[in-house]
Order: structure tokens, then C-alpha cells, then sequence
């Protein structure tokens, strides 16, 4: 019973084998941030600009994020992000893309 006495001060937050995981925790916060960027301004045709670009870069983040990952919970926030950032370069493309009214 000592064991569940000790404070957990070595670990992430996210962590669940007591090991601290840096690069992944911050590849979880930059896709999470972009893909609520990104989903939100894709609400508004104006913005297509910025959320098809923090869709594609929050997209890009996430896929490297899981390739690295090495806990379930950094794995479940970066579906989350990569959803969100998805759905907003989806709607970013389709309200006018990358590119849309800058060129041409």
C-alpha cells in the first residue's frame, strides 16, 4: 500500500507508464489547438484561409503526434484533433481552399 501513497511527480500529465513524455504532450497541444482553430473559423467563408491552412498543418502535427505516441490518452486527444482539424480543412477547401481568391 505505500505505492498509492507516493505523489506522481516525474510523469506528464498525460503519461500513464510514470514517464515524462515532452515532445508528444506539445504535439497533442498544437493539434488540439489548431483543430479547434480550425473547425471553428471554418464556420465562416471569409476565414476559409486560416482554417484550411491550420486544418492541413493540425492534420500534419497529428499523424507525426501518433507515429511518435506511446500512451492511449496522447493517442485519444490527438483522433480528437486530427478530427477537428480535418473537418475544418474540409470545409476551409470547400469554401475556397489554400489558395482561394490570392492567386489567380
Amino acid at each position: 500500500m505505500a505505492q498509492t501513497l507516493r505523489p506522481n511527480i516525474a510523469g506528464s500529465l498525460l503519461a500513464t507508464d510514470d514517464k515524462p513524455h515532452p515532445v508528444q504532450d506539445t504535439l497533442l497541444a498544437v493539434t488540439l489547438v489548431l483543430g479547434v482553430l480550425s473547425f471553428v473559423t471554418a464556420m465562416f467563408h471569409h476565414l476559409h484561409l486560416l482554417s484550411s491552412w491550420a486544418g492541413l498543418v493540425g492534420i500534419l502535427t497529428g499523424a507525426y503526434g501518433q507515429f511518435i505516441s506511446e500512451t492511449t490518452r496522447e493517442r485519444f486527444g490527438l483522433i480528437v484533433g486530427l478530427g477537428a482539424s480535418a473537418v475544418g480543412f474540409f470545409l476551409g477547401m470547400a469554401h475556397g481552399g489554400l489558395f482561394g481568391g490570392v492567386i489567380g
